[in-house]
């Protein structure tokens, strides 16, 4: 009798977390080395591809899957392993809300409280969700607390815990369904899976938690999310998330108004990153910079410094006005804003909010979650997100010991991408 081919599991992978963002795709691998603390193994990124994603949602899957399956390819390699065959996924978008929402069950007898008994309570609620709206999907079910015959849990129960009346609660961040759909769709047309997914706002908790320390979340904070397309504002204090929003604009939103002047977009980045502040006040010197404009309009422009920040300030009042009334709204008693995301690292960024909130504002940071040898680059705030899907996916693995590895048949990919044929193609 032949013998059977021994099951790989997810054990013996090392901790990868990937983000789609709407600049490209982003994978990151990890070993982790003590309780917090991961050793970065490598990092790689997508090179330039027509646009797979509009604001978080997916629009491309054909684009994105070859994307996912190109930068986990790359990555495999950098980091000297035959293959990457899953991954944890970071989700979001411009849809994204929280909602709260709990499960109860009644065991009728003092019985023990089991993991196959919360994970039921968990996917009732997700199935709560889903059918009473239409069109809606649950992208990350966070736990807010447990009630035990009436004791209340701020983590999930001790494995010895027994109850009669179990209650859990969470907070639910749900979006469109297309969105995780599409998502799907990507990953069966990479040939690689999900090994689970969490909300951007989880992830960024996460890292500050692990840096800062829980009583940082237990106090309240603020935490403000910018991205290339979108902008999310995460506000949570004593266990809980009191509120969430996306604005649908970004960095890119800036790059864009300079562009508007007559400038090249890739320029206008550049002019953006290299010589645009937050605000002209924080200009110390007029620079007159002459720069090609764009084909269309030929020739060449004067940018001056201070214009181009007071440019930055009007599209920065923009994106961030829907916001700033809920941070007042909380100031006594959220008191602290961090500040995290590639499109937080504008220089000055920092200091304009500080003119404009009440709050005390603060950059993100994990560098005492990583070992010393970690490259300089991979600590800007840009990549906190990342790493806090690195620290949950370790807990997640804590928990899911031996998971079998998971892939989409080859069945599957070959249907996914007939049929992407017919549904990307934008005409």
């Amino acid at each position: 009798m032949p013998k059977k081919k021994p099951t790989t599991t997810t054990a013996s992978l090392p901790l990868v977390a990937i983000d789609l963002g709407s600049n490209g795709v982003r994978a990151i691998a990890a070993q982790r080395m003590d309780t917090d603390l991961l050793r970065i193994l490598g990092v790689e990124q997508s090179q330039k591809y027509p646009a797979y994603m509009e604001r978080g949602v997916v629009t491309q899957s054909s684009y994105a899957g070859f994307m996912i399956r190109e930068v986990l390819r790359l990555l495999a390699n950098r980091i000297n392993v035959p293959d990457l065959p899953t991954a944890f996924l970071l989700t979001g978008g411009r849809s994204m809300q929280i909602v709260p929402v709990s499960a109860h069950r009644d065991q009728v007898r003092l019985r023990p409280v089991t993991k196959e008994l919360l994970e039921g309570m968990e996917h009732e609620c997700r199935q709560k969700i889903e059918t009473r709206n239409h069109g809606v999907g649950v992208l990350g079910l966070v736990p807010s607390y447990y009630v035990l015959d009436g004791k209340e849990y701020d983590t999930c129960p001790p494995e010895e815990a027994r109850a009669i009346r179990v209650e859990s609660h969470y907070i639910a961040f749900v979006g469109r369904q297309e969105l995780t759909a599409q998502i799907q769709k990507s990953f069966d047309q990479s040939g690689k899976s999900v090994e689970s997914a969490f909300v951007r706002p989880e992830a960024l908790l996460s890292t500050i938690a692990a840096q800062d320390g829980y009583d940082m979340l237990q106090r309240g904070c603020a935490v403000l999310d910018m991205g290339a397309q979108t902008t999310t504002l995460t506000l949570y204090k004593g266990g809980s998330y009191l509120y969430n929003k996306v604005v649908p604009q970004g960095s890119y939103h800036i790059t864009r108004a300079i562009a508007q002047q007559g400038i090249a977009m890739e320029l206008a980045e550049r002019l953006k990153c290299e010589y645009g502040y937050a605000s002209p006040e924080q200009v110390e010197k007029e620079l007159r910079l002459r720069v090609p404009a764009s084909d269309e309009a030929g020739g060449t422009l004067l940018v001056m410094s201070s214009a181009l920040a007071e440019l930055i300030k009007e599209k920065l009042e923009e994106i961030l006005e829907p916001l700033l009334h809920t941070l007042q709204e909380y100031a006594d008693r959220i008191p602290v804003l961090y500040i995290t995301g590639g499109g937080s690292m504008l220089q000055g960024f920092d200091k304009y909010l500080e003119s404009i909130v009440s709050q005390r504002v603060m950059y993100t940071q994990h560098d005492a979650i990583l070992t010393s040898d970690v490259d300089e680059q991979l600590l800007e705030p840009r990549y906190t997100s990342l790493i806090g899907a690195l620290l949950l996916g370790a807990d997640f693995r804590d928990s899911h010991q031996d998971t079998p590895i998971k892939t989409p048949s080859k069945t599957d990919r070959i249907y996914n991408v007939i049929l992407d044929i017919f549904s990307d193609q934008n005409y």
